[in-house]
């Protein structure tokens, strides 16, 4: 490529103070350091996590910041000791990273890199704590290690999945955080035999990716459980069976699910954050064999209680990051689950708008419209 080792001057939307909108920037993009990456972003999506960032409500404020995390690309050029990427490869980046090296990786267990595991406080590279973005004369912080509302970004090649060059990059680009986080909840972590019983807490784009686990995995019954009653319409179309309104009942929701259930699910996948969701889950699946998995982050203060004969009744709690996927290794492999079409991408994408109208799909996710939106950064 002829940008290769040159800086790039390209455009990128850049939230320069929290809950104002993003302004489309001329930005300049350095070169990738060693084993870093210059990625050509095509498509990108809006996660949750990023209007969470962008509103920086609770969270360490770090402007000016070019967010984005989910999104489909092509590499542009590549840093020292980069040998498994080449120009012209069709990557997903990805929010966390596999380095391949340390215990969690050489572990069949995890997926939470040493090195690479998900920072949300970290505005720069790790090689060198320095940032590759530069806008009106000033750096601007990377969000996730990713920062893909830019034309062109750097990441550590450790956080890049190549993926099949026949994908198409404005579908699968969803996989790269929240629909494999929901997906891989299910059948990696609460694993639900067919013909069971699961309940999802939080019918958003991950709840949704849970509940399609649920359904692909062969479940008999998918309750969802969400605030709003409009949802349910929505969730039918991922095998939503039944749906629950905490809201309706003056009692426990957990305890509407056991009686509902014959005295529980046999699996529950919790995507809301909400501490009392959590509970909830945990505390609605059968005992002897129940599993709850628990997605949703957490607010800081947040207390889990429980009594613990809910664990000598033989329920289970399990935690999951990512859906237990390895980015580097196990992306690919999901993709190839959307080309056989053994999992379906189209419904989650409700919405797409061009680059200049960004701004766009924060309206839209505010206002609970788009399960995601495609912004376009080719138009």
């Amino acid at each position: 490529m002829a940008t290769a080792g040159k800086v790039i001057k390209c455009k990128a939307a850049v939230a320069w103070e929290a809950g104002k909108p993003l302004s489309i920037e001329e930005v300049e993009v350095a070169p990738p350091q060693a084993m870093e990456v210059r990625l050509k972003i095509l498509f990108t999506a809006l996660c949750h996590t990023d209007v969470y960032f962008w509103e920086a409500k609770g969270q360490t404020p770090v402007f000016p910041r070019i967010l984005g995390h989910e999104a489909g690309g092509i590499v542009e050029s590549v840093g020292e000791g980069v040998t498994e990427l080449s120009p012209g490869d069709h990557v997903l980046p990805v929010f966390t990273g596999e380095c391949k090296d340390c215990r969690h990786c050489q572990s069949e267990e995890s997926n939470l890199c040493d090195l690479l595991r998900i920072n949300t406080d970290r505005g720069a590279m790790i090689a060198d704590g320095q940032t590759r973005f530069t806008a009106r004369g000033q750096p601007v912080y990377h969000f996730l290690g990713t920062s893909t509302f830019s034309e062109y970004t750097v990441v550590h090649v450790g956080c890049v999945a190549k993926i099949s060059p026949a994908a198409p990059l404005d579908k699968v680009c969803v996989l790269s955080c929240g629909i494999s986080t929901g997906f891989g909840a299910t059948v990696n972590v609460a694993k639900p035999p067919k013909g069971c019983t699961v309940a999802i807490f939080g019918l958003g784009a991950v709840g949704l990716a849970a509940m399609e686990g649920a359904r692909i995995s062969g479940a008999s019954r998918i309750i969802g459980v969400d605030l709003n009653p409009a949802k349910y319409e929505q969730a039918k179309k991922f095998g939503c069976t039944d749906f629950v309104n905490p809201k309706d009942y003056d009692k426990p929701v957990q305890e509407v699910i056991v009686e509902m259930t014959n005295g529980g699910v046999d699996r529950s996948v919790e995507c809301t954050g909400n501490a009392a969701a959590m509970i909830s889950a945990f505390e609605c699946v059968h005992d002897g064999w129940g599993v709850a998995v628990l997605v949703g982050v957490a607010g800081k203060e947040a207390v889990f209680k429980t009594h613990p004969i809910n664990f000598l009744n033989e329920r289970t709690l399990k935690g999951t990051f990512f859906g237990n996927y390895k980015p580097r290794t196990d992306l690919p492999g999901v993709v190839d689950m959307y080309m056989n079409k053994e999992l379906e991408l189209e419904k989650f994408i409700t919405h797409s708008v061009p680059f200049s109208e960004i701004n766009k799909a924060f309206d839209l996710m505010l206002s609970g419209e788009s399960i995601r939106c495609i912004i376009r950064m080719q138009d």
